[in-house]
């Protein structure tokens, strides 16, 4: 790879699918009350979630650099990467319950108890991983 950056993202997408993965599985086991239940969903969770997290990063990556080519980051950058990160997050995993459960009514309830959870620890993790410098040459505090 010739971008140090992807490295960077991939490696934050796997950190963050095993923190949300994990919190999907709680969650949809208290939801459903069933163990299984809890881990197919964040089992099937694991493929989509990682793609749609490096694209995301991607994404976000290419918008935010500066004239210089050098990456902004702040903790308003975090916040709205936070939010719309959520938005597609929460959004597979509402299709994905109601596909393994069969009911539309329990992809919303775990939708809307992850609103929450994840927002609050994707925040975290984009905190930690700001004070990352793996796969970044050079950043510039805004």
């Amino acid at each position: 790879m010739k971008d140090p950056s992807r490295k960077r993202h991939i490696a934050k997408a796997l950190t963050w699918r095993i923190v949300g993965s994990v919190d999907t599985v709680f969650l949809s086991w208290l939801i459903t009350g069933n163990p299984m239940t809890g881990l197919k969903i964040g089992f099937a969770e694991v493929i989509t979630k990682m793609v749609l997290y490096y694209l995301h990063e991607r994404v976000w990556f290419n918008i935010n650099l500066s004239k210089s080519g050098l990456v902004r980051e702040n903790k308003m950058r975090h916040l709205a990467k936070t939010i719309t990160w959520r938005m597609v997050g929460t959004a597979d995993t509402m299709v994905l319950a109601w596909l393994l459960t069969g009911n539309p009514l329990t992809g919303v309830k775990i939708g809307l108890a992850e609103l929450l959870t994840k927002m609050i620890l994707y925040y975290i993790h984009e905190r930690i991983w700001y004070r990352i410098d793996f796969g970044l040459i050079d950043r510039m505090e805004m």
